[in-house]
């Protein structure tokens, strides 16, 4: 079932997708050569709890795998995504690394996403990010009333891969709300016109995961890298759909 969230629902979701915002802003000068992941996650939580909130990851459970011993998911370069932050994973000149986290605040969650450049980065990197972040802008502006999932999907796909670049597979966004991962799945290559249709009061997190050379996915317990070992990037935002443009809510 997909939730329309009240207008006082919508109140706390802004709060805790402000958090995160705000976190990604005080990254910023954290991410640097010589800097361990668990460092970075060890300020996370720190920088969230302080805020009066609690970071969604830590602790999560899914069937098979022991509860996600992060506070963040820290994804470095071939890392797709749910990198689990550790002390001897040390941060090199031109790595790249992806930063997703979930906060949970008075009973609702937000959850985003960014990749940063460690250092100095190759021509390839800067490209990666700019296709990657162009793709979720892309998909963020379907976001409106009458629209379809398909539609959203369907354009970032579209143009990630007419950029040369591949969506990884089978790892979708998700509505998010009371519950980290709500209805519907938000795929990032599909058919326009396809899918549950958007309404007004739809909270989703819309989070494209864009690989260099291959759509293909190794999956080592939470990590999931390309098979090719080349570069992978992500970027989410926690988005309201409204009478008019869609509202970003882990945004400053």
């Amino acid at each position: 079932m997909i939730y329309l969230k009240s207008p006082e629902e919508i109140k706390k979701m802004r709060q805790s997708c402000l958090v995160i915002a705000r976190l990604f802003e005080s990254l910023e000068k954290l991410i640097k050569p010589g800097v361990s992941t668990l460092e970075i996650d060890r300020f996370s939580e720190e920088f969230i709890r302080k805020q009066g909130a609690v970071p969604s990851f830590k602790g999560y459970t899914v069937p098979g795998l022991p509860p996600f011993p992060g506070s963040i998911c820290a994804s470095v370069n071939s890392v797709i995504v749910h990198g689990i932050p550790a002390k001897e994973k040390i941060l090199q000149d031109g790595d790249i690394l992806g930063v997703d986290v979930g906060v949970y605040m008075d009973g609702y969650h937000g959850d985003a996403a960014r990749t940063y450049f460690v250092g100095t980065p190759s021509a390839l990197a800067k490209t990666l990010l700019d296709v990657t972040k162009k793709s979720l802008e892309i998909g963020i502006s379907k976001a409106i009333v009458g629209n379809r999932v398909g539609d959203i999907s369907g354009s970032i796909g579209d143009y990630v891969t007419s950029q040369g670049f591949y969506i990884a597979d089978n790892l979708t966004g998700h509505g998010i709300g009371r519950e980290l991962h709500e209805a519907p799945q938000i795929p990032n290559t599909g058919q326009k016109g396809k899918g549950p249709r958007l309404q007004k009061g739809m909270t989703l997190a819309i989070e494209p995961m864009v690989n260099v050379g291959t759509n293909r996915v190794r999956e080592n317990g939470w990590e999931f890298s390309t098979t090719d070992n080349s570069l992978s990037a992500h970027f989410e935002h926690t988005i309201l759909v409204t009478d008019g443009q869609p509202e970003i809510l882990t945004s400053l």
